[in-house]
């Protein structure tokens, strides 16, 4: 099935770039100032008190010199809304009034689109229509808004999460909807009818009505609190699953609280609807609730989207605490931090944060938060007591648990967790490490497997030729890319100029490379798109990247970019020494830039001919390497006789 990627039509993309304003985009996040050919303002992704966020108008990029963010006016609008490509772009196209076309696809998809955004613009309908019960009918006055009241929500919380009621008349919404042309299908797709031999029934009648939006806005579904007590009755209804609603991938209230959490880099999770409305009242804004459910993959990594810090703050009872520990696996495998609070018994965080109010509340969550494997093992401590064979399942829990923490960059954190549970379990660090890593090797194992029995499909089974051997070797001996980089931005930046009467600078790259390679995937590929450009007719620059579809390539691109720096003179004076520009001229930087590239090759090549020269005994094969290297080393005399300089340690 094809993804949305490839849906908008590339015509319909480059209108919508070719209308883009960089200004214009950002401007609607960030209050911007003109200074010199910039603009400057407060960065919107960190914390700052003086700008240090510049965009430039004529290379359409901006740069942040405080956190680093750079990028064009559609991954603006990703990065700062969490958006997909195809998200961002469709955003920036009802912007700019772009008419979106869509390539052919499949006819499945295409009709399963169409249901989805039938039922958007139903959901909204209904969204709208039981706000209006609630506010401007009798009813909806007398027993919706006085519950809400009751509880404690103020009208501009209220509006704020869109809350609604549902009349008790049977089918009051469905004859509301059905006069308004809305299809009997979606309706009972949708979850807000049920089909009876009466005709459509309304499903949330006498009922608080919770509308449930996705990250962009759009409501995908609702959940319908009863008010009145009734014991035939189940306390809270929830959307069906559909085209647009999928309660593993829900979570209430992101819409409303992801830009707190991007803020706080942290995100509070509770279980109720109430829990995260009566926060955001009391100014707690970084919150969401999974609603009572486990946490699953797709949860953990919409948060992921916004911050890797995730604080559980759920009820102190028993089924409280198995709640929150439920899915926990997961999130160390994503490579979240995981930590939990436990309300006091007897307050979930909707009576606790209305009792003690925002200040102790948020000193209560980071004075009794504590980490996840470290509560579950205090937990577990607890509840084996003395049985031995409780106290054995324990140490295998934790050390599967800690065995989740298997990135490189968490090593660290994972010896620590080893140190402090065997320290608590009296167990030998050593056998704890060797379990941990059993559960490891009994995961890697598994994997290997199953891309084992996925490649014998695929793969034709022949060994791969000798001469793979040696690039392999190279890019595990080059440290680093600087050389690349330089190349590259040197091909982006001036390869169209006249280098002599005959030749641009991008041919005379291409023949000086001619036998040399990128150890770089992606800066490889960035030289042979513009290559391909270029022999293709086309005259390539900067630009031709900036909105590539290839988001990683146009990242690259982006970042190398030379920005024109106009900023305060405090922050001149801060960074002063750190940046110094090259003073040399276009053509002295592009020769420069291929020298000292093939100068670092040729002394990765030298290494591994001398590597090689030392291993063998065979007579005929050290004299073949040494003429291959006098060969090298005559070539290296030569590039750095061009360059005055000594050769690179």
């Amino acid at each position: 099935m094809p993804t949305l990627a490839h849906l908008i039509t590339k015509d319909t993309i480059q209108t919508i770039l070719s209308r883009l304003d960089i200004i214009d985009v950002v401007g609607d996040y960030v209050k911007l100032k003109k200074r010199g050919s910039n603009y400057i303002g407060l960065c919107p992704f960190h914390n700052e008190k003086s700008p240090s966020f510049s965009v430039s108008a004529s290379k359409e990029i901006y740069k942040c010199f405080g956190c680093g963010k750079s990028g064009n006016a559609v991954s603006f609008v990703m990065e700062h809304d969490k958006l997909s490509y195809v998200e961002a772009l469709r955003m920036l196209a009802k912007k700019y009034n772009v008419e979106i076309e869509e390539t052919a696809t499949d006819p499945s998809y295409a009709i399963q689109q169409q249901q989805a955004d039938a039922l958007y613009i139903l959901n909204q309908f209904a969204r709208t229509y039981y706000e209006d019960v609630l506010w401007k009918h009798e009813l909806g006055q007398a027993i919706g808004y006085t519950y809400l009241q009751e509880r404690g929500f103020t009208d501009e919380t209220i509006r704020k999460f869109g809350l609604g009621y549902g009349l008790s008349e049977r089918q009051a919404f469905a004859k509301t909807a059905l006069a308004a042309q809305y299809n009997a299908e979606v309706m009972v797709s949708s979850g807000l009818v049920i089909a009876r031999d009466e005709g459509l029934v309304d499903n949330y009648r006498d009922r608080i009505i919770f509308p449930i939006q996705n990250p962009i806005g759009k409501v995908i579904g609702f959940g319908a609190r009863l008010i009145k007590a009734n014991d035939k009755a189940p306390k809270y209804i929830n959307t069906p699953e559909n085209e647009v609603y999928v309660k593993s991938k829900v979570l209430y209230g992101i819409h409303q609280s992801r830009m707190a959490i991007d803020k706080a880099n942290e995100c509070l999770l509770v279980e109720g609807y109430t829990d995260v409305i009566s926060l955001h009242q009391a100014g707690v804004e970084n919150v969401v609730s999974s609603s009572g459910t486990s946490l699953t993959q797709d949860q953990l990594r919409l948060i992921k989207k916004y911050t890797s810090n995730i604080t559980i703050v759920y009820d102190g009872d028993g089924a409280g605490i198995k709640a929150a520990l439920r899915g926990m696996d997961m999130a160390l495998e994503e490579g979240l931090q995981v930590q939990l609070v436990l309300i006091p018994d007897g307050h979930d965080p909707d009576s606790y944060v209305r009792q003690v109010g925002k200040l102790a509340f948020t000193e209560f969550i980071a004075s009794h938060k504590k980490d996840f494997i470290l509560f579950q093992l205090e937990l577990g401590l607890r509840e084996a007591g003395n049985d031995s064979g409780k106290k054995k399942d324990l140490v295998n829990r934790i050390a599967e648990s800690i065995s989740k923490i298997n990135r490189a960059a968490d090593f660290t954190r994972q010896q620590d967790y080893i140190r402090q549970a065997a320290a608590a379990l009296k167990a030998d660090e050593g056998g704890l490490t060797a379990l941990v890593n059993t559960f490891i090797g009994q995961k890697i194992e598994k994997q290997l497997q199953q891309t084992q029995r996925a490649e014998s499909k695929t793969l034709n089974p022949e060994a791969e030729p000798n001469d793979k051997k040696f690039d392999d070797n190279l890019t595990l001996l080059i440290g680093n890319e600087v050389q690349e980089r330089a190349l590259v931005k040197v091909l982006l930046v001036h390869g169209l100029l006249m280098l002599t009467e005959t030749q641009t600078v991008a041919q005379y790259i291409f023949e000086a490379l001619e036998s040399f390679h990128f150890d770089s995937e992606l800066l490889s590929q960035v030289y042979w798109k513009y290559k391909e450009w270029y022999d293709a007719g086309v005259q390539p620059t900067e630009k031709s990247f900036l909105y590539y579809d290839d988001t990683e390539m146009a990242k690259l691109v982006i970042s190398m970019l030379t920005f024109p720096y106009e900023l305060s003179a405090r922050w001149e004076k801060m960074n002063e020494g750190k940046r110094k520009p090259v003073d040399t001229s276009s053509i002295d930087e592009a020769r420069h830039a291929v020298d000292f590239f093939r100068l670092r090759k040729l002394k990765v090549m030298l290494e591994q001919n001398q590597q090689e020269l030392e291993a063998t005994k065979d007579p005929e094969q050290q004299t073949a390497l040494m003429k291959v290297h006098l060969s090298l080393k005559e070539y290296e005399m030569n590039i750095t006789n061009n360059l005055g300089t000594v050769i690179m340690r």
